[in-house]
């Protein structure tokens, strides 16, 4: 722990996918859809799923093992872990697990819930922990398994998501580099994207009933959506770039919840941005809700692409709803 207002770095990053893929010819023997159809409304070709036996434990973990390697830190070294979820092993919370399974002894851990905005709003959350001086080093992990809660006869939503966990360690430092944010929720919307809890009466005693039951599938309204996402997004990242005092054309690279590519190319030109700043990864992953976001990120970073010093802005956005923006610079 530091005893000092701190700023917050950003000083590592990793990923971790399972190893089934299910491409959308594949897909189009389980339901009546096609490759075509779905490229083209979605710029999806395929997504990881996981078996049984698979686990979001053992995938946040590695992860946070990735990002971690990538650093000069040791999971000894770690304060805290935010775990940004909607699909946990355990609904008392799965970050526990995540913290035993990396041997981070030291660390406190929690889940946050916010769906596809989740990463944006853990990395929020874990800088007022650094710069209050409460914690040194964080690590936000972003991790879903929505293949557990797809009805694979429903192609309006089954064609779109899959399963991964992304991460990143964020440090105290000298100099902020959260550069600025914003948050949002508008639970008036919640019917157009949720999983829902559905339950059954259980009666008990004279008097007394209680209930048991289960959550059900996603269910989603794309077109409402899609419109929501289109308008709120753009203007949740130019609130952002305000608060930072910076301008669209400032930012070295704009990474978006991978929901839809028509959704970034939307984005994107609302901006001006040109597409060889936007990144796209959802070609081979699909919708990972949290996860989405970190995998982008971790790519990008291990292939050379974001480099020291670079400004990203990114946003998620999704069930709720919420939807939100940070801008970071990236490095120590």
């Amino acid at each position: 722990m530091i005893n000092a207002v701190a700023g917050v770095s950003f000083i590592g990053s990793g990923s971790a996918q399972v190893e089934t893929t299910l491409s959308n010819e594949m897909l189009s023997r389980v339901v009546d859809t096609s490759d075509e159809w779905i490229s083209t409304r979605t710029g999806i070709s395929r997504r990881h799923v996981a078996n049984v036996g698979e686990s979001l434990t053992t995938l946040a973990a590695q992860a946070a093992k990735n990002a971690i390697a990538a650093t000069n830190l040791t999971p000894d070294d770690i304060d805290l872990i935010v775990l940004a979820t909607s699909t946990p092993d355990d609904l008392f919370g799965t970050a526990c697990q995540v913290q035993a399974a990396i041997g981070a002894t030291r660390a406190v851990a929690f889940d946050l819930t916010a769906a596809c905005s989740g990463f944006v709003f853990g990395v929020v959350t874990a800088a007022q922990f650094i710069r209050t001086g409460t914690y040194q080093n964080v690590l936000v992990i972003g991790a879903d398994l929505l293949s557990r809660w797809v009805d694979w006869e429903d192609r309006t939503t089954c064609v779109l998501f899959g399963d991964g966990a992304g991460a990143v360690v964020m440090q105290a430092c000298d100099r902020d580099r959260l550069l600025g944010f914003e948050m949002r929720s508008d639970g008036t919307m919640n019917g157009c994207l949720n999983l829902a809890y559905t339950a059954n009466a259980v009666p008990l005693t004279n008097g007394v009933t209680t209930q048991k039951g289960t959550f059900t599938a996603i269910t989603m309204n794309g077109r409402e959506v899609y419109r929501f996402a289109v308008s709120r997004v753009p203007e949740v990242l130019e609130k952002t770039l305000f608060h930072a005092g910076l301008a669209a054309n400032d930012i070295d690279w704009l990474i978006l919840h991978q929901a839809n590519q028509r959704i970034l190319d939307a984005v994107a030109k609302r901006l001006k941005l040109p597409n060889e700043r936007v990144v796209s990864n959802m070609a081979k992953h699909g919708n990972t809700s949290a996860a989405s976001i970190p995998i982008a990120l971790d790519e990008w970073v291990r292939t050379g692409q974001i480099q020291a010093g670079h400004k990203i802005a990114m946003s998620g956005f999704g069930a709720g709803l919420t939807w939100g923006a940070a801008l970071l610079e990236w490095g120590l």
